[in-house]
């Protein structure tokens, strides 16, 4: 075991690599209209091309100073830190799933795979808004889209001798009902203060967001998300402008809240819901 969760580390770093780029090209790309996927990695300083040995996850940070090889420009701790979290992120997916399912399988080698995807998502989205007050539809739309066809994938796999033989009952569409209201009651929950506000409390791509983290999520989950998301925002905000760094007018993109909130209902949702449902009974 030691070996795969070994695996999966080093994959994540490679990825969170992959991210920086595409996190780095996509303003750019999103202008000209071209793919954040293609192309050589360079210096953002001085454009210079790098070489493998430029863009080893971790290792070519420390092993080069945190500096260009070649304009000793400073590189910003972004890139290692993106990185990290990917690999941690990847590992809690991979564990989480494994105590799942206890064994190795084809739906568990899936739903892994449907997760790693999400994740790299939802960190491209968290890094991006935290830079640029923006949450791009270019991401945005392909993780409803995923998510979409997911649920009905998981769906259809699940009920499909019920499918074949046309034996479906309401109490089977349960699970696509769940997505469904939890999207959409989340979605007009923000709709609602986006209209109410003009833009200002809330941006239309959280709505879009809040749209996918219930798709994903589902009920009660979102929940714990949204709750998570608007307390750490509150602790956050209140911190920044106790510290003197914000004012009560400064803009704080609340995408990263959300994003942090969805990975803690993913990890811990049903621990935090069957704690308050013990704390009701008693």
């Amino acid at each position: 075991m030691f070996l795969l969760y070994s695996f999966v580390f080093l994959f994540g770093l490679a990825v969170g690599s992959f991210l920086n780029a595409v996190i780095y090209r996509l303003p750019f790309d999103s202008a000209q209209g071209k793919s954040a996927l293609k192309g050589r990695s360079c210096c953002p300083h001085c454009k210079h091309l790098l070489a493998w040995k430029d863009l080893i996850p971790l290792a070519s940070f420390a092993m080069l100073g945190g500096k260009c090889r070649y304009c000793k420009a400073r590189i910003s701790i972004q890139y290692p830190l993106v990185e990290i979290c990917t690999a941690c992120i990847f590992l809690l997916i991979f564990n989480f799933e494994f105590l799942i399912f206890n064994e190795f399988s084809n739906f568990l080698i899936f739903e892994t795979f449907y997760l790693f995807v999400i994740a790299s998502l939802l960190i491209v989205l968290f890094v991006y808004d935290l830079k640029h007050y923006i949450l791009p539809d270019r991401i945005l739309f392909p993780a409803i889209g995923i998510a979409v066809a997911y649920q009905l994938s998981v769906w259809v796999i699940k009920n499909w001798d019920l499918i074949k033989n046309l034996k479906l009952e309401i109490g089977n569409f349960a699970p696509l009902a769940s997505a469904t209201m939890a999207a959409f009651g989340a979605a007009s929950f923000f709709l609602a203060i986006f209209l109410i506000s003009r833009g200002k409390a809330m941006g239309f791509g959280d709505v879009k967001l809040a749209l996918f983290m219930g798709l994903f999520l589902g009920w009660p989950n979102i929940l714990v998300a949204l709750f998570f998301a608007f307390f750490s925002g509150a602790v956050v905000g209140l911190s920044l402008i106790f510290l003197k760094r914000k004012t009560m007018k400064s803009e704080v993109p609340f995408g990263p809240f959300l994003i942090a909130g969805t990975f803690g209902a993913l990890f811990w949702g049903k621990q935090a819901v069957d704690y308050y449902i013990n704390l009701l009974v008693i």
